[in-house]
């Protein structure tokens, strides 16, 4: 799959996205990743591992929607069952019918990252179409390894980094 170039606007693009927390909470990372290709991580002093999962998809989602043209598919890839059961199992449909509480009734938590993601996950063309997909964290696959590097060297440093990489390589 390729990641998003001027002449090719029906490209895709596999993203992987990983967050850490030292303590939790405690100091907190996010990372996502374009095999072969872009990346991007950040910091945040006081936060969940929770909320940096759901931030790692949503920086992402925000980078890839915002390039010119934006791909024609996403698939993002993650080890957090918080974020891909979001999706999968349509957890948001019941949170915005129950004005966004859970079925505990309870507020749903980190809805301030939730619904950006949710905005961005469903939007219409001409944004990209976009699925998340799981993966086994801590199992040897190589780029969730290489994602939960980044999201734990920028929760250990405080700060994160970025690479735009040459968007008209392959990613997978």
């Amino acid at each position: 799959m390729n990641a998003p170039n001027d002449s090719d606007s029906d490209s895709a693009v596999i993203v992987y996205t990983d967050g850490a927390c030292r303590g939790n909470p405690g100091r907190g990372g996010w990372a996502w990743a374009v095999p072969g290709g872009a990346y991007a991580s950040g910091a945040d002093p006081a936060t969940t591992n929770q909320r940096m999962e759901i931030r790692a998809a949503l920086e992402a989602l925000r980078y890839w929607n915002a390039q010119s043209p934006p791909p024609s598919q996403i698939d993002v890839v993650s080890d957090s069952t918080y974020v891909v059961n979001c999706f999968k199992d349509r957890w948001w449909q019941g949170w915005q019918r129950r004005n966004w509480r859970n079925s505990q009734n309870k507020p749903v938590a980190n809805r301030d990252l939730w619904e950006p993601l949710i905005e961005l996950a469903l939007a219409p063309e001409p944004a990209s179409r976009v699925t998340f997909r799981w993966v086994k964290g801590h199992s040897g696959d190589r780029w969730n390894d290489r994602v939960d590097e980044l999201a734990t060297l920028a929760a250990d440093r405080g700060w994160g980094e970025s690479d735009p990489g040459d968007r008209s390589t392959s990613s997978s």
